[in-house]
């Protein structure tokens, strides 16, 4: 099977898992640890959501931790696409049915004030394009069975995402310390995951600025009002129905949500 083929198989498995909620096999068995290939994957079923209605409202970035950059033997980060139902709000309750496997993880969501187009954008570039910051609960999910994925896996995955619940207030990047902030998260009123910004490639700006050049290097640039959730300020915990997550980021605030029970 040519390489073309195998990426649309690829695609395919991953879109049938999307659409039946049966997990499916990796996929590393059909494009190996090829990350141009896994992207291919990813853009094929994105522009398959895009022709269903569904509207991209900005990124999302993983593998920004360096233990699990080691885990799956890479050094960079990779990014998904965030499409506007996807979203939820503080405090809204997550329908179970619209997760997979899912795990939860503290983030800095960074909303974007004006198109950052070029491909070697500066710090400072990035900072003043910066509207706000908000603290996030990205819900990930993984469409293959037992979260057995490699990089190429999750690549291919839209980067193991799911959805995504943004908090308040909307804070000014001016006095914020990013990197310093401590970040706690509670399951059920119990602490699960501590970190702090730095466990987010150093400072989750350096994450973000990662993905803007990466994004207008590949012609698609980050759009102003792009929302960008800048990876894991602590490790990810799993969720089951009817858990109740806070996760608090010191400069940031606070933010919740609850998924569902299978009755609700």
């Amino acid at each position: 099977m040519a390489q073309d083929e195998k990426v649309q198989v690829a695609a395919d498995r991953l879109c049938a898992a999307y659409e039946t909620g049966k997990f499916c096999e990796p996929v590393r068995d059909l494009i190996g640890l090829d990350l141009g290939a896994a992207y291919q994957v990813q853009s094929i079923n994105a522009g398959r959501w895009l022709e269903a209605g569904r509207r991209i409202v900005g990124r999302k970035i993983g593998l920004t931790s360096k233990v699990v950059q080691d885990q799956l033997g890479v050094d960079q980060p990779d990014f998904g696409v965030l499409f506007a139902d996807m979203e939820f709000a503080d405090g809204d309750t997550v329908p179970v049915e619209r997760t997979h496997q899912p795990k939860a993880e503290a983030e800095v969501a960074l909303v974007i004030g004006r198109a950052l187009p070029a491909a070697d954008l500066t710090l400072n570039d990035l900072i003043a394009a910066v509207d706000h910051a908000v603290p996030a609960i990205e819900i990930v999910g993984s469409r293959i069975a037992n979260w057995d994925i490699r990089i190429s896996d999750t690549i291919a995955d839209n980067a193991s995402s799911g959805l995504y619940v943004i908090g308040g207030p909307k804070r000014s990047l001016d006095g914020l310390d990013l990197a310093g902030a401590g970040m706690v998260m509670k399951r059920n009123g119990e602490p699960v995951s501590q970190g702090s910004g730095a466990a987010c490639l150093g400072n989750p700006l350096n994450a973000a600025l990662w993905l803007a050049r990466k994004c207008a290097a590949l012609g698609m640039p980050l759009e102003a009002g792009s929302v960008v959730l800048t990876g894991a300020l602590g490790p990810m915990v799993e969720m089951v129905p009817g858990d109740v997550f806070e996760a608090s980021i010191d400069g940031l605030g606070t933010v919740t949500t609850c998924l569902s029970g299978k009755d609700e």
